[in-house]
């Protein structure tokens, strides 16, 4: 029997996965919600925002702006893929730095 065709072998693969809290300094608004869906768009990972029990995929300014979330408020960016940490890491920076 061929390796491909026996059972009991496998592959794992496991894909990278990231995750960070970011305290808003400011309303997500217009402007952030922006920077936000654009900077997103560039990732090929699976990226999501969560707040107050919602979860959204932040390549929609809408849908980024309808987490209401505001000044105080903790806002967690998850990813999920190749780029994962570099996605991450690009979104805590944008919430951390909006205005």
């Amino acid at each position: 029997m061929s390796p491909s065709s026996d059972p009991t072998t496998t592959t794992a693969t496991t894909t990278p996965k990231h995750e960070t809290a970011v305290v808003l300094p400011a309303n997500l608004h217009a402007r952030p919600a922006g920077q936000l869906a654009r900077a997103a768009a560039g990732f090929t990972s699976a990226i999501q925002l969560e707040y107050a029990d919602r979860t959204v995929n932040p390549t929609g300014v809408l849908a980024v702006m309808g987490l209401g979330a505001t000044a105080g408020s903790t806002v967690t960016v998850r990813a999920e893929g190749h780029d994962a940490e570099q996605a991450v890491t690009a979104l805590a920076q944008i919430l951390a730095a909006a205005e």
